[in-house]
């Protein structure tokens, strides 16, 4: 698949993702893609995340690939069971761990537990092994999970602007890479 073959969601996290963050960066390079808007993006609703991210994706007029990071993960994840078309791929960043009782902000957890069937879709979970919202161990267990493949990011951080992912280049290859294969 091209980029042009694909209406590409990017969803960012927990405060959006500032200019410097990959997901911001992408987009601006991205032809096809939008962004996933957010009433509350410092105050996430469950129900008004996942009903953002399902709307987008019903809207769409070609195949949807779903760029996510973080939060934004959970909110497409928990939104799936409302997509009323089908996904063509989903590149899922840094999941946060939302069944952990210690995750701050505390209401992040309203997003979880994450659903443990297989997703329908192709996806590609990335984590780090230094992420303070989600265990490398957890990470890769929910990857497993939903039938993901899983990426090891190394020692990254929260793959973040502030972990120093903003250009990214080797997640943008690596993005590349899987929608040449859907």
């Amino acid at each position: 698949m091209k980029v042009r073959d694909a209406d590409i969601l990017i969803v960012p996290g927990y405060t959006n993702s500032g200019p410097d963050h990959w997901q911001s960066r992408w987009q601006s390079k991205l032809s096809t893609a939008r962004r996933v808007e957010q009433a509350e993006w410092s105050k996430p609703v469950r129900e008004d995340w996942t009903a953002s991210v399902a709307k987008a994706v019903n809207e769409a007029e070609r195949p949807v690939v779903i760029v996510a990071h973080s939060l934004g993960v959970a909110a497409a994840v928990q939104a799936a069971p409302q997509f009323e078309r089908p996904i063509a791929g989903a590149f899922f960043v840094a999941p946060p761990d939302v069944a952990n009782p210690k995750i701050k902000p505390r209401h992040l957890m309203t997003f979880g537990p994450y659903p443990r069937e297989p997703l329908a879709f192709p996806s590609v979970v990335i984590a780090s092994r230094n992420d303070p919202f989600c265990t490398f161990e957890v990470a890769e267990d929910i990857a497993g999970a939903w039938g993901s493949l899983f990426i090891d990011a190394g020692d990254a951080g929260h793959l973040n602007a502030d972990s120093g992912f903003g250009p990214w280049p080797e997640g943008s290859m690596t993005f590349a890479k899987f929608l040449t294969d859907l």
